[in-house]
């Protein structure tokens, strides 16, 4: 049965009747590579992820690509035009054949209205984002390529298991993403990428990119940062 009980958005949310609400939501499956919502369209739904992974980036008129996020089972998008009802800001593409469920803005509203941890959850999350671009706005105002880069893996990564003091971006990252995350080009990536490695920051292994020395790098960006106040 599809109901909204079963995504994590609404785990403990005891305050929630979802009998009432399920009717008003739809189930849909997305191939790999499908557009869900493209940049300026006028709808308001909010899309829950049920399975697999989507992208969201904004794409320019010569073609490139800016990615903002990748948003994985069990995450939740589209919410800023649930709650303004403005054209959307972004485009969303499945990377795998993913299952969502869509709620249409009035529900969204009236769940954020009646439930106080529901609420509390999307305040988080907006806040979250926006502590996130302030950081992303001083890293492009401040760093240089590298530092920008040295951050975004930073903010990749998690604890290597097993090897105290590293972390691993797994699965590695093809380099154009990089780049486009951090807006550069592919060979900027790639050059980078082996400078760290002759350096001792990096190694790269099938399962990912270890970063042997987090703390270097952490200590590099906050350098940068002094220099550039």
């Amino acid at each position: 049965m599809q109901t909204l009980a079963q995504i994590p958005f609404f785990k403990d949310a005891g305050d929630v009747d979802f009998t009432k609400f399920d009717r008003r939501c739809t189930w849909k499956r997305y191939d790999d590579g499908e557009i869900i919502i493209d940049y300026e369209d006028d709808s308001s739904d909010v899309y829950f992820i049920l399975t697999g992974e989507v992208r969201v980036l904004i794409r320019t008129a010569s073609g490139k690509e800016i990615i903002l996020a990748e948003t994985k089972a069990g995450q939740y998008f589209g919410e800023l035009a649930g709650i303004d009802g403005a054209k959307r800001t972004a485009n969303v593409t499945a990377l795998t054949r993913a299952d969502l469920c869509i709620m249409p803005s009035s529900v969204f509203r009236e769940i954020l209205f009646t439930s106080r941890s529901c609420c509390d959850k999307v305040l988080r999350l907006l806040t979250s984002r926006v502590r996130e671009l302030d950081a992303r706005l001083a890293e492009h105002s401040i760093f240089d390529l590298k530092h920008r880069l040295y951050s975004e893996l930073l903010r990749l990564s998690g604890p290597r298991n097993g090897h105290a003091g590293q972390r691993i971006v797994s699965p590695p990252p093809f380099h154009h993403v990089m780049a486009a995350r951090i807006g550069c080009r592919r060979e900027q990536i790639t050059r980078e990428l082996t400078t760290m490695s002759s350096e001792g920051l990096l190694e790269k292994t099938r399962g990912g990119l270890i970063l042997l020395k987090p703390q270097t790098l952490q200590a590099r960006i906050a350098q940068a940062m002094r220099e550039g106040d």
